[in-house]
């Protein structure tokens, strides 16, 4: 009937099929005036399976749905720059700090916002580590090369740095912490952090400098809820 809503849907797949049959009869689409319909954006699966082999089985899946992490992923896809064969890779762009409680998913939606930079078809390097662990590698131990270790993680395009304040604070701990913050506050090089740790204890767990450069260089998520590794019994 004239003047009747047509179902999209439905007139999107009439119009495939049209250009398939064209297409078999070896004639171009374009010649006699039918529109080439544009592939719909699929996520980097290729991306995102490489990276599956590197995260933590418990975030294998992870999504970032929090306003406030996509608002962040956003801006560093806007930041992004091409490269010489056309694809975007990860450029200097603002960190993201997330605050809140144990269980309230600050991992999770950190995870959750690397796959959906790899998704989105950002190429990028990126290392995973905890506040814990950082601490561990720079004692000196057999074997190992401390300060090359420092140096991989202060030059990585993305890093994200889990638990931040935790364990036993000394001054070995500020220093290191310190050491690869201010680097990558320097170099402007987006960064991923996660923290039990208020605000305001910011500076008495972390040190004046490294809480100072972290308020400038991060856009700070505070996540709220109950835990959520906590079964309703416990």
């Amino acid at each position: 009937m004239a003047g009747r809503d047509r179902d999209p849907r439905r007139a999107g797949n009439a119009l495939h099929g049209l250009v398939e049959r064209f297409a078999r009869l070896g004639i171009d689409p374009a010649v006699i005036g039918v529109p080439e319909q544009s592939p719909a954006p699929q996520p980097n699966q290729a991306a995102l399976e490489l990276a599956a082999s590197r995260i933590p089985p418990l975030y294998q899946h992870a999504v970032a749905d929090d306003t406030q992490v996509l608002a962040w992923v956003e801006h560093v896809k806007q930041a992004a720059r091409r490269g010489p064969e056309g694809q975007l890779g990860i450029a200097r762009a603002q960190s993201l700090l997330l605050l809140g409680e144990t269980g309230t998913g600050k991992t999770h939606q950190a995870y959750g916002a690397i796959r959906a930079l790899l998704g989105a078809g950002v190429r990028l390097r990126w290392q995973a580590i905890t506040s814990v662990t950082l601490h561990a590698m720079m004692r000196p131990r057999p074997g190992a090369d401390p300060e090359r270790e420092m140096r991989e993680l202060e030059r990585t395009p993305l890093l994200l740095v889990d638990d931040l304040g935790a364990g036993r604070a000394s001054e070995f701990t500020e220093e290191t912490t310190y050491r690869l913050i201010n680097y990558r506050y320097e170099q402007q090089l987006p960064t991923i952090l996660t923290s039990n740790i208020t605000p305001a204890e910011l500076s008495g767990l972390l040190g004046d400098r490294t809480a100072s450069r972290l308020r400038q260089m991060c856009h700070k998520a505070v996540l709220a809820g109950p835990d959520r590794r906590r079964a309703p019994s416990f």
